[in-house]
């Protein structure tokens, strides 16, 4: 079933429909919990819970004009519509833009999903202009991940990947144990390090929970995935020969 904080936020938001600090802890909760506990085990919930998280970030980011209805327009007069958006927006814009990423990824076979890929690349674009250090950084996680999930072909970049990883670093998510799995996942993956991957895995399963107490439970999460990873090294670069 679906946990009790999620069904709260659903409720609060029924009360208040236009609050967008709501919309935006909703938009939150809902892909932090798909991408931590559904998105491995069963995708297709999970697609279905990020098309519910970015529903409700499109509704919080919806101030003078409908966005979903600013999507469907042209690539130039989207990146003209961002502009409306300040450093106050950012958490609306990140966390949208986070399950508008996963949304995209898990219906890659999908017109609308890669019709999308546009108008997703200039609000991580603006996310990024208007403060890239938000939340150590994690703007330009999600750019670096965006980069090395897909291929060349649809717009991957590996090395530009690898410019985001550091430079997200270097703005706080090395305190993010998530962000070293991500890296493992993403880059390492990539550019079929397997080394790099083991060794990047098994820092963050070493590494302290406590650090940063406002951490402790994205990184005890993170510490559990990088040990699930770690044990399923073949499945991302084959059985060694």
């Amino acid at each position: 079933g679906t946990p009790a904080y999620l069904m709260l936020v659903d409720g609060l938001i029924e009360a208040y429909p236009e609050n967008s600090k709501l919309l935006t802890a909703g938009c939150q909760a809902y892909t932090a919990y798909a991408s931590s506990f559904v998105e491995d085990t069963d995708p297709e919930k999970a697609a279905a819970l990020y098309a519910k998280a970015k529903g409700y970030g499109f509704r919080a980011l919806s101030k003078k004009q409908d966005f979903q209805q600013a999507v469907t327009g042209q690539v130039d007069d989207f990146v003209a519509f961002l502009k409306q958006y300040n450093k106050q927006d950012v958490p609306s814009l990140f966390w949208t833009a986070s399950a508008w990423g996963k949304w995209i990824s898990l219906n890659l076979d999908s017109v609308e999903a890669l019709a999308d890929m546009a108008m997703l690349e200039a609000t991580m674009q603006r996310t990024l202009e208007l403060d890239d250090s938000f939340y150590y950084g994690s703007p330009h996680l999600l750019m670096a991940v965006y980069l090395a999930a897909r291929p060349n072909i649809i717009g991957g970049n590996i090395n530009k990947a690898k410019e985001h990883f550091d430079k997200a670093f270097s703005l706080g998510a090395d305190k993010l144990l998530s962000a070293e799995v991500l890296f493992a996942r993403y880059y390492a993956v990539r550019v079929r390090d397997r080394v790099l991957f083991a060794k990047t895995l098994q820092g963050v399963i070493d590494a302290p929970v406590d650090d940063v107490p406002e951490l402790t439970l994205a990184n005890t999460l993170a510490k559990a995935k990088a040990r699930e990873m770690l044990e399923k090294v073949d499945d991302y670069f084959g059985e060694l020969p």
